[in-house]
Parts: C-alpha cells; structure tokens; sequence
C-alpha cells in the first residue's frame, strides 16, 4: 500500500489484485515471421523474457532486450519476430496461441513508403508525410501507428503522434485529445510512455499538448470539430518550428465511431484531413469505408492542392474485441498510474490538498442533446451547434465526488470558447465532498495549492469509486 501524505488514505488497488495466481513457468520457441498473441487479466501478470541468443522479437515494433524481464496487466498484446526466437513465458494468460497469418509484412512496408516520402522532404525541404489511420472499433489502429512510429523512431526520426480518440488516452487520461513528438522508442510495458503532467518519473518522459474533450464518442457532442481545428493549428505550428519533426511528419490515431458515416459521409474524417492537410490515409478492417473514401478522395473528386493517398490495410488476425467492461476497467487502471505510477521504482506519490467549494471554478460539458445550445448569428461556433454555451457552471457536491477535472490554463472568466481551446495541464480528482463543511478533498500528481483555474468535468471517463481508501 502506497500513503497519501496528509490524507491518511492509501492507494486502494483493485479487488481482484487479491486473487491467488498459479506461477508456472514454461518456453514458447517462435518461428520466423509468426507472433505470440496473449490476453491477460488484470487481476493476473504475465512475465516474458526473450532468452538471449534466441533470435529478436518485438512488441508493436518496440524490440525486446534479451534477459530482461516484462510484466504485463490487463493487456491484450502480441510479440512478433522476423527471423525466430525463444521466450521465456511465467503466469497464467486468459487465453495464448501462436499467430502464424500476420499483417506485419504489409505495416513494415507502411513504414518503407512513409520513410520514401521522409526522404524527399528532407531535399526539398518540405513536409513529411501527413498520415490519418481510420477503421471501426478493434481492428488495431492504435497498434498500427505504436509500430509505425515505432519503425520511425528507429530510423533516427522524430514524428509527432496525435492521439484524437477520448476513449484511449495517450500520455494523459482517458477523455483527452493529445500530441507528442517522439524521440525516443515507446516502452514495452507503459505503452506510449509517460508525461511530467502525471508527476516526477524515473524514465524519460514526453511533452504532450492535451485539451479535454470531456465525452466518450466524438458524433455525440459538438466540442470534437473544433478541438481538431484547434490541435491542428497548434500541431502545424509546432512543426514549422522543428526541422526533424517536419520532415518525420506526424501520425494520427482516430476513433471507430468516426469510420461508421451517414450516407457514405464521413464529416469528422473529411474535417480532419482538411485540417490537418493529411495526404495518406491508412484504412484498416472495412473495405466500404475504403471504398467510400477512395471514392470522395479520387484525384478527379477531390479539389486540393495535393492529393490524398487512400491505402487499404487488412486487420491483423490477433486483433480481438475489447467489450465495455474491459475497457472500463483498462480506463480505471489509466487513471490509476496517473495518480500512482506503477509498483516497484515507477511508483509516484500523489499529494492530498483540502480546498473550499469557493476555490474550485468547475464547468460542466454540455452534450449537445439538453437544449442548452446559444445560437447567434455570424458567430462562428454555430457551425458547430453550440454558439457561445458550451459549458455549465457547477457548484461543488457530492455529485461530483470520484470524479477526475481537467485543470485548463484559462481563467475562470474566459469565454467558454477561450477554455474550451485552453490546454491542459493536468488532472485533479475529486477524493471526498463535505457539503455541511462545503469542503473538497482532492488528490493531485503535483504539490501545492489548488489552482483557480478553470477546471473541466466532462461525462467522460466515468467516475473511478475506490481510486484511494
């Protein structure tokens, strides 16, 4: 158990942590070109060690060093290798078999096209590749851009990775929309890494640019539109700045829910291409949404300066479903690390602070669907739906209690537009409310006072009951 200096409340980890754990211990020899696919719980570990002198292995083009030990929780992965190799394998996986169909051949020549186009920015001084990666739900797109940025990293670039799905975080909560350039190969174990925004870190950490989007499905409210425009103006600026992360380019992860379309058109795709100028789009898994979209980005179609690239992508075969369950419980566990790190030497230690209902300026995203839309005319955020009430002001309560808010950098007088295109930095949660002392416990990665800031509670992530004890 972890304390929480000045609460006298400890890291209450999940129950299920408790269940006894079989600890067996066997080798799985990998031919060439065929991947260990697991699922393990996050109730059990699962500990992998390529032996050395085995062959090399990777997991989502991350490799492995021989003779060092990953553990993984809650994790449904896949270890590949080019040319054979024997793991060492200790604990129980829910389910474990030996993929021999894979799609890493096709995403490694992904990777060789997108190094080609690299190379000729850096003579012509121009942008690198400009990638977006569409497809429904669990057909691997968040693995796709780990290994292409992955394969980037290694051939000495530096690409910027945006992450603008709410419902998994990159460097930062579930709920966010974030960016990074990367340097520095992801890690095995962490998955994208970790960011200062969580607290002090033993490892290397990434800068993120993150804005709270507050809601789990992009096509429920009316805020995603405009967090794209507004990442991208700052994602564009950022690398007319940097030589390296201008000619790396950058790779975005989308949600499912934006792939489902309405009548063959698909307006968060169109918006985020136009707004970021992507000229490669990666379709995985849907072979009507690459037809829809070859069809609206054909060179005799589509009216731009430079033409889109639409390139199918098959789903990889150890691709499975992650029901709502597990991904609730991969958001709690998210959250966890946030506040806690992981066990061992990446274990952080949040800070407890009291603060009065009076101190918290609290605001609320509206979902669009409560009629609390402000329509003006000639004001630009009606193309959006929303006018100028994008937010509701809340006064602290119990209500809010197990909650995470998003701390902006925007004052608590600003336009709802100024807070809405604000940046994060950083999140608070809400421990314990006192409405008879109107007092509010909050846990915080960082020491100090409370900020006035404005803070952001969104429906999204649900509320994590239990995050300390």
């Amino acid at each position: 158990m972890m304390s929480i200096p000045g609460l006298n409340l400890t890291a209450a980890p999940p129950e299920t942590l408790n269940l006894p754990q079989a600890i067996v211990t066997r080798t799985k020899v990998l031919a060439a070109n065929t991947e260990y696919r697991f699922e393990v719980a996050f109730s059990r570990t699962l500990a992998i060690k390529l032996l050395f002198g085995t062959g090399t292995a990777e997991f989502f083009g991350t490799e492995l060093a021989p003779n060092s030990t990953y553990t993984f929780q809650g994790t449904k992965g896949a270890i590949y290798t080019w040319e054979g190799c024997t793991l060492e394998i200790t604990g129980e996986a829910q389910s474990e078999y030996t993929g021999e169909e894979t799609q890493m051949m096709s995403y490694a020549n992904a990777h060789l096209a997108l190094e080609e186009l690299r190379e000729k920015s850096l003579h012509s001084r121009d942008h690198g590749p400009r990638v977006l990666i569409v497809g429904p739900e669990n057909v691997g797109k968040t693995s796709l851009a780990k290994i292409l940025t992955s394969y980037a990293v290694k051939s000495g670039r530096q690409p910027m990775v945006v992450n603008l799905d709410p419902r998994q975080g990159m460097l930062s909560a579930p709920g966010s929309l974030s960016a990074a350039a990367f340097s520095s190969i992801l890690d095995i174990e962490d998955g994208w890494g970790s960011s200062p925004i969580s607290g002090p870190s033993p490892v290397p950490v990434k800068m993120p640019l993150v804005y709270h989007y507050g809601l789990g499905n992009p096509e429920e409210g009316k805020l995603f539109r405009p967090l794209v425009t507004r990442m991208a103006l700052a994602v564009t600026s950022r690398l007319e700045g940097d030589t390296e992360s201008r000619q790396a380019g950058f790779i975005i992860d989308s949600p499912g829910a934006i792939s489902q379309g309405k009548g063959g058109v698909y307006e968060n795709i169109e918006h985020i291409i136009s707004e970021f100028s992507v000229n490669i789009l990666f379709v995985i898994g849907s072979e009507r949404l690459y037809s829809d979209l070859t069809r609206i980005y054909s060179n005799s179609n589509y009216n731009a300066d430079e033409p889109v690239a639409v390139v199918r992508l098959d789903k990889s075969g150890g691709c499975v479903d992650r029901d709502e369950t597990y991904m609730k419980q991969f958001r709690q566990a998210q959250i966890r690390s946030y506040f806690f790190g992981h066990k061992g030497d990446n274990a952080l230690g949040p800070n407890s602070q009291m603060a009065d209902f009076d101190d918290l300026s609290i605001f609320r995203v509206i979902d669009g669907s409560n009629g609390h839309a402000d329509f003006r005319p000639g004001d630009d955020d009606d193309v959006y739906g929303y006018g100028t009430t994008i937010y509701e002001r809340v006064t602290p309560s119990s209500m809010i209690q197990n909650s995470l808010l998003a701390i902006t950098t925007a004052s608590a007088n600003d336009k709802h537009e100024t807070i809405r295109d604000s940046s994060v930095r950083g999140y608070i949660y809400v421990a314990d409310v006192d409405d008879v002392k109107k007092k509010v416990r909050l846990l915080s990665p960082q020491p100090g006072h409370t900020p006035p800031n404005a803070m952001i509670l969104g429906s999204f992530p649900e509320d994590v009951p239990g995050l300390v004890g």
